[in-house]
């Protein structure tokens, strides 16, 4: 697939900022592609909690993240962007007049704009080094919820404090048979509101537990745990173990493309601009200068229409950042073919 189009706007991420900056530059009136290395659009949402609840999202009080996906990717695709599935961009180079993007399989992207909406790169997620983990993925331990069916009348054990920690085991309470969680600490990294839910809801919550050891034959059947304080011990009878313990997050070849970085991250100004003419990015994959690091949906939305403006004034001058109200643009006619 070397395309001989060139494209005003290709976008390197197909995830929900990147799915917003397709939208917004299609309003724009942008040739715009997407490039996603995974399988389907939809980023960490799709492919790590498409049944975990958004709260932060405007406009919407609760939605889970699949629905999201769903509406974002509608709103993506009302102009047509041209859509790259499994590719992973490993090069960028510049021609007389544009970019050239060069995929791991050797296909070639030519664009005049890029916009970098790549969220926390590749990841993979935070193991536990204890008896029993390794043997058992697969069978009864479980990194993240992509269907809460399987875990229906189980005795389920959460480990973690973050966020997906505690919105999985609240949304666990209707559908396993019981839901205990333990965390290291006292502190939680979650949203205050979730953590002031968890402890007024029915979840065992243990404070400064961690895990000794699984066991299991065929499927996880006792969770052993410890009190790092008091060295106490404990068994728990599970069918079931969610480790919510992080990811290892990294940018991958984006780094060797002479972009300034910063802590593994794309460093921009306020406009969104990258170190490198008509290169953009918008996204938790940002440092912007004077705000640094702001992973919200909230944030990403808005700078992926500050990155569109961007580049819709690099590729034509008298252009305006602001296009006008989408209202004003749209008037609900069809979308172009």
């Amino acid at each position: 697939m070397n395309e001989t189009k060139v494209f005003d706007v290709t976008i390197i991420g197909g995830g929900p900022v990147g799915l917003f900056a397709a939208f917004y530059s299609g309003l724009r009136g942008l040739s715009t592609k997407i490039i996603e290395a995974s399988y389907q659009l939809g980023g960490q949402l799709s492919l790590l909690y498409p049944e975990k609840y958004i709260y932060d999202s405007p406009g919407f009080p609760k939605i889970l993240a699949k629905d999201l996906v769903k509406n974002l990717m509608e709103q993506a695709l009302r102009f047509n962007p041209t859509i790259v599935l499994k590719e992973q961009i490993v090069e960028l180079t510049r021609e007389s007049d544009h970019y050239i993007l060069t995929s791991r399989q050797g296909h070639k992207h030519p664009t005049k704009t890029i916009i970098i909406c790549a969220g926390i790169g590749s990841f993979k997620p935070n193991t536990l080094n204890k008896p029993g983990v390794k043997e058992l993925e697969g069978k009864g331990v479980y990194y993240f919820v992509d269907d809460f069916d399987e875990f229906k009348n189980k005795n389920v054990l959460v480990v973690g404090g973050g966020d997906s920690a505690v919105d999985w085991a609240l949304h666990l309470l209707n559908i396993a048979k019981s839901v205990t969680l333990i965390h290291r600490r006292k502190g939680f990294r979650a949203h205050e509101n979730s953590v002031k839910q968890l402890f007024e809801s029915k979840v065992n919550v243990l404070l400064h537990w961690e895990i000794k050891e699984l066991r299991g034959n065929k499927n996880v059947e006792t969770a052993v745990i410890f009190n790092n304080l008091t060295n106490e011990e404990r068994s728990l009878s599970v069918e079931a173990v969610i480790l919510s313990l992080g990811f290892k997050a990294n940018i991958g070849p984006i780094a060797n493309w002479g972009l300034e970085i910063t802590n593994n991250l794309i460093k921009t100004n306020i406009r969104m601009e990258t170190n490198l003419p008509g290169v953009f990015a918008a996204g938790d994959v940002t440092f912007v200068e004077g705000l640094g690091n702001l992973k919200l949906l909230a944030t990403g939305f808005a700078q992926a229409v500050v990155a569109v403006g961007s580049a819709k004034q690099y590729l034509d001058p008298s252009a305006k950042l602001f296009g006008g109200h989408s209202s004003s643009i749209v008037k609900e006619q069809k979308s172009p073919s």
